[in-house]
């Protein structure tokens, strides 16, 4: 199926992930609509992405983006909805019902503030996820990218980490509801097998009212599940970026509202790792790239879907390239022209020594390889912050609520 012809609809598409995947699916030819509970995130960031596609369009002379002079919210309908609301998401779904996939960014994702309110996360991540599964299944929409976390791989026994590593020693509850949901979909595209197979045997069998006259239905399912390592960076722009609501729990963005005045300096959380400078290292992927492997990993989907392939299959989004705590200090002090203030304090509960990824699997089989420098990431995360000291910094009105 061509993107022009598929509808996606993207959880937590108002976040920082989901609205610059958001824009690369419009600018690949999809349609795209939104389901966000703005509990961490903001409309305005849909009002940037309409924006970007409208450059990107009049730099096109292609008539693929005719469709960018529309409002916002025809181009990109909105559902300020939670994954938990099921009446929320059955209107969405009978709403739209030319969506073929689903993108799930939504949940909370913070590993420090797992460990205090670890209910909240089982709650929202896993109650939520398997609530839109449901829904979907009774939509007979069975094909979803995954939001999952190199988190899943806890302290892993060797660096760098391929997709065969063990996940067994998940160090927080952020990490845990990933593996969980991981298995979850797992056990669903098994029984899918099942339930297909029973399904084509009775309708051979013309029995428990299969009729052999009806379309062949398909009930298995294909699921792509991302572990991505650490995204950082924002749209080269300078327009869209990430919009951190109170104090950042991730390095780059802390570090860019110490740059900006917002914070007097950053607390770099041990630095007696057994690593080369004795702080955390870890393997940062710009969110541009990071984007793009959403639009390959749909794409490999379809292949997979044409070829008669279904199932579930997990692949690393990251560089191959891990940066320590004080790498990205220095990096991002020479974007932004000083030196930037830090502090060593205690270590942070949930962290482990080093999660630098093996993106090789990624590399052969989506065709995806994260391209931008870790100079450029630094370079657009500033231009980010310094546009927008106080990020997106507005309320716009929501349309479609329900």
């Amino acid at each position: 199926m061509s993107p022009s012809k598929q509808a996606i609809l993207v959880t937590g598409g108002c976040g920082y992930i989901g609205s610059h995947t958001v824009l690369r699916l419009l600018e690949s030819g999809y349609k795209v609509i939104v389901v966000d509970n703005l509990s961490n995130s903001s409309y305005e960031s849909l009002r940037r992405v309409h924006k970007l596609y409208a450059i990107t369009a009049a730099a096109s002379p292609s008539t693929q983006f005719e469709d960018a002079a529309l409002p916002v919210e025809t181009l990109i309908p909105f559902y300020q909805v939670d994954i938990l609301d099921r009446h929320g998401l059955v209107k969405v779904f009978e709403n739209h019902p030319e969506i073929s996939s689903v993108i799930h960014f939504a949940g909370r994702k913070a590993v420090g503030e797992s460990g205090r309110i670890p209910l909240d996360y089982y709650n929202v991540n896993i109650s939520g996820t398997v609530n839109l599964l449901q829904v979907m299944e009774d939509f007979h929409v069975r094909k979803i990218v995954f939001s999952s976390s190199a988190t899943v791989y806890g302290n892993p026994p060797s660096i760098p980490i391929p997709e065969t590593s063990p996940i067994i020693t998940v160090m927080s509850p952020y990490g845990r509801t990933k593996v969980f949901l991981e298995h979850i979909l797992q056990d669903l595209c098994v029984a899918s097998v099942i339930k297909q197979q029973q399904y084509l045997q009775d309708r051979t069998n013309n029995t428990d009212g299969a009729n052999g006259a009806e379309v062949e239905r398909n009930y298995e399912w294909s699921v792509m599940l991302l572990r991505y390592f650490n995204p950082a960076g924002a749209h080269p722009s300078g327009i869209m970026g990430e919009d951190c609501k109170g104090t950042p729990n991730n390095l780059m963005p802390f570090l860019s509202q110490v740059a900006v005045g917002k914070l007097e300096r950053l607390a770099v959380f041990g630095n007696d790792y057994p690593t080369e400078d004795g702080t955390c290292i870890r393997d940062y992927l710009h969110v541009v790239d990071l984007a793009q492997g959403h639009v390959a990993a749909l794409e490999k989907l379809d292949q997979e879907q044409a070829a008669g392939n279904y199932g579930c299959k997990a692949y690393n989004l990251g560089t191959g390239t891990g940066y320590s705590v004080f790498d990205m200090v220095k990096a991002f002090s020479k974007a932004v022209g000083t030196d930037l203030p830090y502090k060593v304090t205690d270590r942070r509960p949930g962290d482990v020594p080093n999660l630098t990824s093996d993106p090789r699997l990624a590399n052969k089989e989506l065709n995806w390889r994260a391209e931008k420098t870790l100079d450029e990431m630094c370079a657009d995360l500033w231009r980010w912050q310094r546009n927008n000291p106080d990020g997106y910094a507005v309320s716009p009105s929501i349309p479609h609520p329900i």
